[in-house]
């Protein structure tokens, strides 16, 4: 199940550019960010049904679908995967081969799928307002108690320790991260993606494949801003504290304070804006309990 696809194809191609440079042209390559659409589907005992299509950065495939569907509330633990595997039938082109995923399920029938499906049919301004939103989060989350304390200086040092560890944004500049670090600012995972919800979904995905769930005492780094999607994907994933480079929108901050999620934007060396849970920021270093 585990045979995901990170050393088969990269997350970034090489292309045949034009360079213009003041007076001076020339013809380079470069290298830019992969993107190709990956098809979720789920099975089970009394069928199978394509879920979703995402536009994705190849690799961790199989996390991003197991954290999809757990972000998603499709499954709510990992021995509701049975296994994962690529779509590899014969008659296939050899390159899509590897642009479906399906997740066998350990359910004696599909789950309702009814949510899902109106959620991926509508754009993200189909006029759903926020408080059905929140409302409709609240019946399989719980608001976040979580006594981690992070202090202004472990603070100051994630988007470093991000920017190092981000291999394929150094060499494209195309692509998003999100990064998960304990409480002591260590790095635990980063995943990238040309999506900021895919790399927080292979985050996911890659704790529950590997028994870790759920992320408490936790701190989430995501490149640009910080959306309702990723506020709501790291509530379910029991992240404590997210931040963001760049702002948040006003749905992401009402849904974080309701939940009592951490949620921080501009976080940028010395700088922050704390928009909700300001108790876990402290002036000094701090020993959750």
């Amino acid at each position: 199940m585990m045979d995901d696809r990170d050393e088969i194809r990269g997350a970034a191609a090489s292309v045949q550019i034009l360079s213009l440079d003041g007076a001076r042209v020339r013809e380079v390559v470069d290298e830019v960010a992969t993107e190709e659409p990956l098809e979720i589907r789920v099975s089970c005992a009394s069928g199978m049904v394509p879920l979703a299509v995402t536009m994705r950065t190849p690799g961790n495939d199989f996390e991003l679908a197991a954290g999809f569907l757990f972000n998603e509330g499709v499954i709510s633990r990992r021995s509701d995967i049975a296994g994962i595997s690529y779509c590899l039938e014969p008659h296939m082109d050899a390159a899509q081969r590897y642009n479906i995923v399906t997740v066998q399920l350990n359910l004696p029938a599909l789950p309702s799928l009814e949510r899902l499906e109106r959620h991926f049919t509508t754009s993200s301004a189909c006029g759903v307002c926020g408080k059905a939103t929140i409302e409709a989060l609240q019946t399989r989350a719980a608001s976040i108690e979580d006594s981690v304390r992070i202090s202004r200086a472990l603070l100051s040092e994630l988007p470093r320790k991000m920017r190092e560890a981000q291999r394929t944004f150094a060499s494209t500049g195309g692509l998003h991260a999100c990064a998960l670090f304990d409480e002591n600012a260590a790095l635990v995972v980063l995943r990238e993606d040309v999506g900021r919800h895919n790399a927080l979904d292979k985050i996911t995905g890659w704790a529950l494949l590997n028994d870790r769930p759920p992320l408490e005492h936790c701190v989430l780094l995501v490149s640009g801003r910080a959306s309702y999607e990723l506020v709501q994907k790291s509530i379910t994933s029991r992240i404590p504290v997210l931040c963001a480079v760049s702002a948040p929108s006003s749905l992401a901050v009402e849904l974080a304070r309701a939940f009592n999620l951490t949620l921080l934007g501009f976080v940028r060396e010395d700088r922050a804006n704390v928009y909700a849970g300001a108790e876990r920021i402290v002036e000094k270093n701090a020993v959750s309990s």
